[in-house]
């Protein structure tokens, strides 16, 4: 198995084997977001996507925690129309779906007339970067750093942060890279003083282009909560502004929360 940080090796028999960079903070075996994520992107775009057409919204739901184990990709082209292209697969282990994704494209076209209504967003990207760590965090009031304990607080939050590869073999694409990134909705939304004690059963990333290049930015929007759920929404942006859109929706897991600041798994990718 690799040691290169990438999630999934592909095997001989067309499935993919998870590396211990794709293992989660909430357990042992346990694989996290952005592995399963990514794995679906890729399946997708690599069988359906068309370059006249732009990858506008990937739903991705995790039904239930995905293992260590081969995990093999059903894929199915919905719709084949002229201006919307569906797509959907879902990834199986042992038997079992443990998730399913549905890929929405928009064939490229002129813009209409008028200006429309956007939200004043701002992201001050990080001054300086270090291109040895794949995330830097921040809080209102707290300023940049490496470290996701630095953020267990109640403020809002922002991630700036490049994906690693998400299967051996295969360069992760423009679109692969914004999924991958935009899993950290779930972070940015859910992290508070005593770290994060919900996970996600889902992700929504919708683009209006493809980011220009490794480095996404991830701010908190909304989070709302009760009674053991709540909903996250973020706004996904590069050098060159906002391009998107992320929304998580989850559920408390507060038996196993994760506490950043006595993570047994630190170098994992949350």
């Amino acid at each position: 198995m690799s040691e290169q940080p990438v999630h999934f090796e592909p095997t001989a028999d067309g499935a993919f084997l998870p590396t211990r960079f794709a293992q989660s903070h909430w357990g042992e075996d346990h694989l996290n977001g952005p592995a399963i994520v990514g794995l679906a992107a890729v399946v997708l775009e690599q069988e359906y996507g068309r370059e006249e057409f732009l990858p506008s919204r990937l739903t991705v739901d995790l039904f239930k925690a995905a293992r260590g184990v081969p995990t093999t990709v059903k894929t199915n082209l919905v719709r084949d129309g002229r201006r919307v292209r569906n797509s959907e697969c879902e990834l199986v282990q042992d038997g079992v779906t443990v998730a399913h994704a549905t890929l929405v494209q928009y064939r490229r076209a002129e813009a209409p007339r008028g200006t429309e209504w956007t939200p004043p967003g701002e992201f001050a990207v990080p001054t300086e970067v270090d291109p040895s760590r794949a995330i830097h965090v921040s809080s209102d009031g707290q300023g940049w750093t490496n470290e996701i304990a630095d953020h267990q607080n109640a403020a809002r939050k922002r991630t700036w942060g490049r994906s690693i590869q998400v299967v051996a073999g295969t360069d992760n694409s423009a679109f692969v890279r914004a999924a991958v990134i935009a899993e950290g909705t779930s972070l940015v939304t859910n992290l508070g003083t005593a770290g994060v004690g919900y996970i996600n059963g889902d992700l929504t990333v919708a683009l209006v282009r493809l980011p220009v290049d490794d480095w996404i930015g991830v701010q908190a929007e909304t989070h709302w909560a009760a009674d053991g759920i709540s909903v996250g929404t973020s706004t996904l942006y590069d050098r060159a502004g906002a391009f998107g859109s992320g929304m998580v929706t989850a559920v408390s897991n507060a038996a196993v929360q994760v506490d950043f600041g006595n993570d047994p798994f630190p170098s994992r990718t949350h």
